[in-house]
């Protein structure tokens, strides 16, 4: 009798804590951006303190959050072009080779990097302080997302499309193709290993904490593979889970094994209105949880999904703001 008084208190300490971690982010704030300013897509805490978040908008720049007082200051820049008179506060697709177009952000906690993906100029990095970022690999059609492996350093990314770039898929008529690919970058040897090709649309990758695999989001497709590392597996993928709506960037929520993605319903094929909402799914592809977003993102896609110390930032192409949820 007393072992099952024992195993109910048990089971009923895991529902606790279970609803607890599943709670829906009731609460709702926002981060607003300088006037003009759009499309913060990716975000990312780092430093020695972990501040931020630092995320991307339109214009080109790398913006991080100083507090509710100072709000979004400049932090970096991805193109040597690029000038405040010209760029800042431009939503012309055609000035990004100019003035760039970070679409992903992952930080390196041990050498306080930030690595971004730029949909022009591939893959760069910048130290603690900012300013012009670095290119550590370039000639890549559309970079659209990037994680790191915190146990080997290998950073990986997601390049969307062998012939097209970020501004066609605002042209009429655009339609996607299937030769995106995913990569890994090691900064050791400084080569590039093409991992996976033929892949149908972009979003942002996820190494598992661990570092036995990688979660690759096909937008299009609408579904994530799991990229295989170690193990008898190593090298080979296999799809994890099949989406009703587009997944975008994939990132590590905070209980170990799992991860959120930014799902937009409606999306591709367009039936509106779209729907978005971040889903929390174990490393075998269970989905945990559910969280939509639809009431502060109306008919509006979503990029990013991001666990902080509890909270959930979510960052969308369209919006001035990101929408930061909380329990």
């Amino acid at each position: 009798m007393a072992s099952l008084q024992t195993l109910f208190v048990f089971i009923t300490f895991l529902c606790v804590i279970e609803t607890f971690v599943s709670a829906q982010f009731t609460n709702f704030n926002k981060l607003v951006l300088p006037s003009g300013v759009i499309g913060p897509e990716s975000a990312a805490f780092g430093g020695l303190l972990v501040n931020g978040p630092f995320t991307t908008v339109t214009d080109g720049r790398i913006m991080k959050w100083q507090g509710p007082t100072v709000g979004f200051v400049d932090f970096a820049y991805t193109s040597p072009r690029r000038t405040k008179q010209l760029c800042d506060g431009t939503t012309d697709p055609n000035m990004g080779p100019i003035c760039g177009r970070p679409l992903a952000l992952s930080f390196h906690p041990v050498t306080g990097l930030l690595y971004i993906a730029d949909a022009f100029s591939g893959l760069m990095v910048v130290g603690p302080t900012g300013g012009l970022t670095t290119q550590l690999v370039g000639g890549l059609k559309f970079a659209a997302g990037l994680d790191i492996d915190l146990l080997t350093g290998n950073i990986y990314i997601s390049d969307v499309s062998l012939t097209y770039d970020i501004r066609d898929t605002t042209k009429p008529g655009f339609i996607p193709d299937s030769t995106g690919r995913f990569l890994r970058y090691n900064p050791l040897t400084r080569q590039v290993s093409v991992l996976l090709s033929g892949l149908s649309g972009g979003g942002g990758p996820a190494v598992s904490s661990d570092g036995t695999f990688v979660l690759v989001p096909e937008l299009t497709a609408k579904r994530i593979s799991k990229y295989w590392l170690v193990g008898p597996k190593a090298n080979t993928a296999e799809v994890l889970i099949n989406f009703g709506g587009n997944p975008n960037k994939i990132k590590r929520a905070e209980r170990f094994g799992e991860f959120w993605v930014a799902v937009s319903n409606g999306h591709i094929p367009p039936t509106p209105p779209i729907v978005p909402e971040g889903v929390r799914i174990n490393s075998n592809g269970v989905v945990l949880q559910r969280v939509s977003f639809a009431r502060e993102f109306v008919n509006v896609t979503i990029s990013l999904v991001q666990e902080q110390n509890g909270k959930l930032y979510v960052g969308s192409r369209f919006t001035n703001f990101i929408g930061v949820y909380s329990n």
